[in-house]
Parts: C-alpha cells; structure tokens; sequence
C-alpha cells in the first residue's frame, strides 16, 4: 500500500473515487468545489488500485473577533468495500493529518462527522472540539452541524511546527472550541 496526493487526479483514478463515493453517498455528485483547493488523498493496493480516498479542502475562515485562520477539512472519507476492516481507511487518515500539520499554509484541520466516528478520528490524532458547531452551506442557506437529524460532531487537530508554535497553535484551539464556526463552503462541498 502506498498513499499519493494529488491535486488532479487522473482519469483511471477520479474514476475509481467516482465509484467509491456513489457506493458510499448515493445519488451524491462526484468531486469537489474548485474554489476550495481540492487534495485527493488516495492509498493504493500493489495493482494501484484505489483502496481509501478522502478530500482535503481548504478555506479561510474569519471569526467574529476579525481573526482569519487558513481552515483544512477532511471530506469524502471512504474505504473500498472488499478491504474494509483492514485499518486502511485509518492509515489513510493519519496520512492526511501528518500532510496537513506540516503544511505552513494551514492553521488548523477542522471537520465534522457522524456521531459513531469519532473513535475512528480520534485514533488519528484529531480531537473533539466541545461545543463547537460548523455552519456550513452558504450564509444564504447554512447548514449547521447542529441542525435537528444531523447528530455531528466537530474534530479539529492544531499543528505545531517547531517548539514556539506550540502556544500559537493552544491559541489557536482555544478560538475554535465552543463557537460556531462560519465555514460556509459553499453549495456542492455544503459542510467538511
């Protein structure tokens, strides 16, 4: 198993993430908003065959205090049905983290998922974030992680660089734990 990043995937791949997301999201469009910077994260078998993907998308984020913080969020998360079970889609997670912390032009990873997955993030180092609440859509027509039926959760990880980002980066934490976030990514990409 290798894992590959890329920004365009190549056709044979994007069909193969194509399949995988319309077994996973039924009736769901395939791909990402472009304005949101797309990263497909992809591990593949010794056949280079997709085995887990999952989208990095990345978006600045203004508080209401007037800071802006460069957001990345996980999205797409799915496995391949016959490897399931393996701990690919872990692996594939943890990837993605340790991509993002040593990324300078993110701040922090911050998404949301359903409820009974926040072990599974967890175990790849993301950590819940109490009271939080990603508004996501547009602010025409949000989408709040807390609307009734949703039951999400909202994980974030704080990359530390080097040793003095370690206060930046509790800082950082401490601005996105117990608000509600204006993520607002848009119609296609409607929450991380």
């Amino acid at each position: 198993m290798r894992t590959e990043t890329y920004e365009v995937l190549p056709s044979g791949l994007a069909e193969q993430v194509a399949a995988l997301e319309a077994q996973a999201w039924p009736g769901s469009s395939p791909g990402h908003d472009p304005a949101l910077a797309p990263r497909a994260v992809l591990l593949l078998d010794a056949g280079g065959r997709v085995a887990a993907c999952l989208a990095l998308l990345h978006k600045p984020v203004r508080l209401a205090d007037g800071r802006t913080y460069r957001a990345a969020g996980l999205s797409g998360v799915v496995t391949r049905a016959d490897v399931r079970g393996r701990g690919y889609g872990g692996r594939l997670v943890a990837a993605a983290r340790a991509l993002l912390a040593a990324d300078p032009g993110v701040d922090l990873a911050l998404f949301s998922c359903d409820r009974e997955l926040v072990p599974f993030y967890e175990a790849a180092g993301f950590e819940v974030l109490p009271g939080t609440v990603l508004v996501g859509g547009t602010p025409a027509d949000p989408l709040a992680t807390d609307a009734p039926g949703l039951d999400k959760t909202v994980l974030g990880a704080f990359p530390a660089r080097a040793a003095d980002d370690e206060g930046r980066a509790d800082r950082v934490r401490a601005a996105f734990t117990g608000i509600r976030v204006p993520l607002y990514p848009g119609t296609i990409d409607r929450l991380w």
